[in-house]
């Protein structure tokens, strides 16, 4: 046989290996996509590890507290993961209370709520309670639950109390009962951090990193209480970029941060002075805030390496730069097509 022709097979058998080996690849790679894999160090507890007699000196105190409020203890048992134990009991609806530093109710969602339950017919997600700082029962993640166990008139609720008081700032950062939106989860964050401010005066604001979650909620929480109809939205991703949790302790932090509110407050009144200029020259779109919000923020261009928690730059920089950009924003270089492009990436 030539060799020419050697090569040639040579060449296509090569091909053919190639494209098999790529279409193994690929089904690998979708096998792997939607696959979990389990942890191989076992954690928690076993079986008959987590079952506890409500006579247990953990919970002895618990079932004496909710007898006297008038519930019930059900049964007890140690949490699966940590080994903390937990009371099942029956509650009446006027001994809980959401915790003080809780999102702000929806009437809208609690009728929703009750008429979906009433429709099913049973009332199962039971309500986490602990014991509050005042020495009652509160709820940190069960408010519209619990609203909507009045609208029902339900006499009594099921909860799964914990004698662990730190569990109710840890429950609000996985609460999912209701969807958070940018002001919700701001609220929540400033009144937690007041409270542990009251509380905790010496605690750093970053030993509660994990808490808050992110540090631009603590500044947009407290232009939030002053105003609700804030548009947090349009400056989120301009404080990612400059805003971190600080070391100085919470009452200290809280200060310097209701400066920078302030600040940014300031700001969003020269943008709203900005976007009237817009509309007078006939720029109607609802995205108005978005790029004038963009065109002035100091940081956009930023991308930080991975792995790089540090700020593009010190917050008070970045909102001097901003506050000025937003004096010298000239309406007349806006055109149209920024605008589009604006609303495609939005």
């Amino acid at each position: 046989m030539p060799a020419r022709k050697k090569t040639k097979k040579k060449a296509a058998r090569k091909k053919v290996t190639k494209k098999k080996a790529a279409k193994k690849k690929t089904a690998r790679k979708k096998q792997s996509r939607g696959k979990l894999a389990p942890a191989k160090n076992k954690r928690g507890l076993k079986a008959t590890e987590i079952v506890i007699g409500l006579d247990d000196k953990n919970i002895a105190p618990l079932v004496n507290e909710v007898q006297a409020v008038g519930g019930a203890a059900i049964g007890a048992y140690a949490e699966p993961l940590s080994g903390r134990p937990v009371l099942i009991a029956s509650l009446p609806l006027k001994a809980v209370q959401p915790t003080p530093f809780q999102r702000d109710l929806s009437p809208t969602h609690t009728k929703r709520l009750a008429e979906k339950i009433d429709e099913a017919g049973s009332f199962l997600d039971p309500l986490i309670v602990v014991r509050g700082e005042d020495g009652r029962l509160w709820t940190p993640n069960g408010r519209h639950r619990l609203a909507a166990a009045k609208v029902l008139g339900l006499q009594q609720i099921t909860a799964l109390i914990s004698p662990n008081e730190a569990l109710a700032y840890r429950i609000l950062a996985l609460n999912t009962e209701k969807a958070h939106n940018v002001k919700d989860r701001s609220l929540e964050v400033i009144r937690m951090a007041r409270n542990l401010a009251d509380t905790k005066p010496r605690s750093k604001e970053s030993d509660y990193a994990e808490h808050f979650e992110a540090a631009e909620f603590l500044t947009l929480g407290i232009i939030y209480e002053q105003n609700k109809r804030f548009a947090g939205g349009a400056y989120t991703s301009f404080l990612k970029k400059v805003d971190r949790f600080s070391d100085r302790t919470l009452p200290v932090s809280l200060r310097q941060r209701e400066d920078y509110a302030a600040r940014l407050m300031e700001i969003d009144d020269q943008v709203k002075k900005i976007i009237d200029k817009l509309q007078k020259k006939g720029f109607k779109s609802p995205y108005l805030r978005t790029y004038v919000v963009a065109r002035i923020n100091p940081v956009r261009f930023h991308r930080a390496k991975k792995g790089d928690t540090s700020p593009a730059m010190p917050i008070k920089a970045a909102l001097t730069r901003m506050a000025s950009a937003a004096k010298k924003f000239n309406v007349d270089s806006v055109r149209p097509g920024e605008l589009a492009i604006v609303a495609a990436m939005s």
